[in-house]
């Protein structure tokens, strides 16, 4: 999505999906921080993007396996979370505009990223850590 105006509202390319299709791109937009074709060629960034989301994947696993302490945890997502900012304000730099159902997004300027990027990642984490504390994998 490109947004050339500041204070333009714009409605995501997936905005006529519905049902189970929107969903999923919902979740993607939200997952996966890279514009895919539409972003410009950053080899380098895309390169240490991936090897970050690989590297706190890798994290989360020793985790679960008991392997490796709440601490280190939050240090790789919070690395991760600081890397995204950067990545997404480069690919998506827009955030949505009015309640979470909506379909109309504004650029963001840096403050709106690192609340958004905070926020998402901040609930993806405690839903995670909740998940490996209920199955006593974690021990804090």
């Amino acid at each position: 999505m490109t947004i050339a105006d500041k204070n333009e509202l714009r409605h995501p390319p997936y905005d006529q999906a519905s049902g189970f299709g929107w969903l999923l791109a919902e979740l993607r937009d939200h997952l996966w921080p890279w514009a895919g074709k539409g972003q410009p060629a950053r080899k380098a960034i895309q390169g240490a993007g991936f090897a970050l989301a690989l590297a706190a994947t890798v994290a989360w696993v020793m985790a679960a396996l008991g392997h490796l302490s709440a601490g280190a945890i939050i240090g790789w997502w919070f690395g991760w979370s600081v890397f995204e900012v950067l990545v997404r304000l480069d690919a998506k730099p827009y955030v949505k505009e009015g309640p979470w159902w909506g379909h109309l997004y504004r650029r963001a300027s840096v403050m709106d990223m690192l609340c958004y990027v905070s926020f998402k990642n901040l609930l993806i984490g405690a839903a995670l850590f909740i998940g490996l504390k209920s199955a006593g994998i974690l021990q804090l």
